[in-house]
């Protein structure tokens, strides 16, 4: 009796030791996701919800049957090769980016092979980043908001809102190229149409930031449209109060902007694209193929107004511009 007793209490003690190994086993073998963002986590913990809402979906749940590598960008987009080849090293089984082109580009420069889900408010096709929208080819696929495409909409909208306008500032950030580069294109073009004069201003930092809202005072602009953009969008409270510091009307590229104090917006739904992002997610994780996985365009566009903050400008809004709104914020 008395060896049995000790062999079951060595077989316990194996057992018990074996159990942390069995646990950790176990969690090194679950799917893991590389998610490279364009800000800090602090800055982006709202849309991430939506992108685990997404994978929820098709049945990962962070943590529980799916790990996710994280790789910040912290807004410089020079760190994004290097951390887009750390996911790689990392051997996850796909990428999910929803930074924008430029984030898109590292990730695919980075692996030939390995999935890649994006979010991009360009059209992938004209950029180069799929060949096609209906059957992307390659390891590519995800979601555009079309968000620069939309970009005449919203300045026609910014001339409803002030028909005495004449001449509008134009925010950019120097370092999103590719957002940069298609949204002044198409600008010169609908603001000619449009009879208006625009000055353009770079930021791509805090302190730029109010440079900028400086620069447009002082020259009198009468409103200003801000390009779609993950920097701004990470500067949302900074760019409301910096419209009112300054008098500056400005129209935006998500309801976002609007819901922190700013004036109006123009835009499709970040949620339900982050949303989507992570259903594609889930899907590949399940084995489908980015080739033969669309990428989804927005179909619904929302225009979004606060009254609040037009109060504050001591701007008057038609009766005609509210009833077209698909929310009044008040």
């Amino acid at each position: 009796m008395l060896m049995r007793r000790r062999e079951f209490i060595t077989l316990l003690g194996g057992a018990a030791g074996a159990w942390p190994l069995a646990a950790r086993a176990q969690q090194t073998a679950m799917p893991v996701i590389g998610f490279l963002g364009p800000t800090t986590a602090e800055a982006y913990g709202g849309r991430l919800r939506e992108l685990r809402d997404g994978l929820k979906e098709t049945g990962y749940v962070e943590g529980e049957n799916v790990l996710i590598e994280y790789r910040w960008a912290e807004s410089q987009v020079d760190r994004l090769p290097e951390l887009a080849a750390d996911l790689v090293r990392k051997r996850v089984a796909v990428i999910a980016t929803t930074g924008g082109a430029n984030h898109v580009f590292a990730a695919k420069a980075a692996t030939p092979t390995i999935p890649i889900v994006f979010y991009t408010a360009n059209d992938p096709v004209s950029i180069g980043l799929v060949a096609s929208l209906g059957r992307p080819g390659g390891n590519v696929t995800g979601v555009t908001s079309l968000g620069v495409e939309t970009a005449p909409k919203r300045l026609a909208l910014l001339r409803e809102l002030l028909p005495g306008a004449t001449r509008v500032g134009l925010l950019v950030n120097p370092t999103n190229t590719t957002i940069t580069d298609a949204t002044l294109k198409d600008m010169e073009t609908a603001a000619r149409a449009l009879g208006l004069q625009t000055q353009v201003v770079r930021a791509s930092a805090a302190r730029e930031l109010t440079a900028a809202f400086a620069t447009f005072a002082r020259e009198r602009i009468d409103a200003l449209f801000v390009a779609a953009d993950p920097f701004f969008r990470s500067r949302l409270v900074q760019l409301a109060l910096l419209g009112m510091r300054y008098g500056v009307p400005a129209i935006y590229s998500g309801r976002d902007y609007v819901e922190a104090g700013g004036l109006m917006s123009y835009g499709s739904s970040l949620a339900e694209a982050f949303r989507q992002v992570g259903i594609y997610t889930g899907r590949i994780l399940k084995g489908a193929k980015p080739a033969d996985l669309p990428v989804i365009q927005a179909a619904k566009f929302e225009l979004v107004i606060n009254l609040q903050a037009a109060e504050l400008l001591g701007l008057t809004v038609s009766q005609q511009l509210l009833a077209r709104a698909d929310e009044v914020i008040e």
